[in-house]
């Protein structure tokens, strides 16, 4: 297990390098946004990447320690709770709020980062020499792919925030 054990080191490394990476530029935007449903997005979404960094770095010393990938817990419905979050936050903002350029482009930045995290993720998945491994960075993309979604739905908000409610209510016209 010599060269295989070397990668997925290496790939554990990459990846527990990318989560820190990550939480620091959530951090930094929910001190730095100037909007209370992006400070609690950016704040949820850097306890998530502390969350994987931790993952991460016990599989690190599992598989140096024991030589093998351990049994863990893949189970997550963090996208679903991010989602209820963002829905939660929106309720107390108006539909006539003006998104700051600068807080656009922390989102769009941001996307960019969770893209490349679940290409990386999922890219290990197919290169896992285990079902355990594979279902990991499997569950770990679908993560991921979560966290862009909830940014998409924000950067859709500051963007057009009274097509964001019209969308997000569904209103309709019943002639009564």
């Amino acid at each position: 297990m010599g060269d295989e054990q070397a990668k997925t080191i290496e790939a554990l490394q990459m990846a527990i390098q990318m989560e820190i990476e990550g939480q620091e530029y959530y951090q930094r935007a929910s001190q730095e946004s100037n909007n209370q449903a992006g400070k609690e997005l950016f704040r949820e979404l850097a306890i998530e990447e502390d969350k994987h960094q931790q993952r991460f770095e016990e599989i690190y010393e599992s598989i140096r320690s024991k030589k093998a990938w351990p049994d863990i817990d893949i189970q997550s419905n963090s996208d679903e709770r991010l989602s209820t979050l963002f829905a939660g936050a929106m309720e107390a903002v108006a539909p006539n709020v003006k998104a700051a350029s600068g807080e656009i482009d922390t989102v769009s930045q941001a996307m960019d980062m969770e893209n490349k995290t679940y290409d990386f993720y999922k890219g290990q998945a197919e290169r896992a020499i285990g079902d355990i491994e594979g279902n990991f960075y499997e569950a770990l993309a679908a993560e991921e792919r979560g966290h862009y979604l909830a940014l998409v739905d924000y950067r859709e908000y500051l963007l057009d925030p009274a097509g964001w409610f019209v969308n997000k209510e569904r209103p309709s016209l019943d002639g009564g």
